[in-house]
């Protein structure tokens, strides 16, 4: 709010002035415009914050991108502060979100810094946060939420090169995921419904029992299946 403050004092000490004149004084349109220009320097000091992303792997088949090589729709949180409609591509080969840098290519962002991040893709959109190394007992990076609660339901995203000789000289990129549990800052990889039931073991035979009468299924392969054994997991949980 601080920051009008002088473009608005300017502009009531001269109004008077600029009526008999008709003249708007150039000395308020400067201020109010080196004043724009800062903050939009300090913005693009926040968000652009990296370094140039080289891509080492493009001999290798297929890409090293979730969803698309093409930029994907999205928004971004960094240090609390959030900057929506920004192009982005998300690396998971390296774990690394990129963005469009001014010079050309692309931005490398400094992950340290980033909170969280979202994207559009087929009309569906997908929230990921950043969990660091030290944080919590478990893997470190990028994690799509599936659910946060009291517990989290998060997946990660990864790509590894297939070195198979039907797949050419330099290999192939292949993607697959892994599903986690966050309970008690804990991380559980969990695959199916037996791997939710033993992490689950405080209240087995309730969600036993809740599972068989609702007949819920659940699968590895359906993330979200999760989501209803959680939701009750937590309304029974001290």
């Amino acid at each position: 709010m601080c920051r009008f403050n002088i473009p608005v004092i300017l502009f009531f000490i001269i109004l008077p002035w600029s009526r008999i004149t008709g003249v708007v004084p150039d000395l308020v349109v400067a201020v109010t415009k080196n004043i724009i220009q800062q903050d939009t320097l300090k913005e693009n000091q926040v968000l652009y914050n990296g370094k140039i992303w080289r891509n080492l792997y493009f001999r290798v088949n297929e890409n090293q991108f979730l969803f698309s090589n093409n930029y994907l729709q999205g928004s971004i949180t960094i240090g609390g502060e959030s900057f929506e409609d920004i192009n982005l591509k998300y690396d998971i080969f390296k774990d690394e979100l990129l963005t469009p840098a001014d010079t050309g290519g692309m931005l490398q962002l400094n992950k340290e810094m980033v909170d969280s991040f979202s994207v559009s893709f087929q009309s569906n959109n997908y929230r990921f946060i950043r969990i660091k190394r030290d944080s919590l007992n478990g893997p470190a990076g990028y994690f799509n939420v599936l659910y946060k609660g009291k517990t989290c339901l998060c997946l990660k995203y990864v790509k590894k090169i297939d070195q198979l000789a039907d797949e050419g000289p330099f290999g192939k990129f292949y993607q697959f995921s892994k599903l986690y549990f966050l309970k008690d800052n804990v991380f559980f990889p969990i695959s199916g419904e037996r791997d939710l039931i033993n992490v689950m073991s405080d209240k087995r035979a309730l969600i036993k029992n809740f599972i068989s009468k609702n007949n819920v299924r659940i699968s590895g392969k359906v993330p979200e299946s999760f989501i209803p054994v959680i939701r009750y997991y937590e309304s029974i949980r001290q």
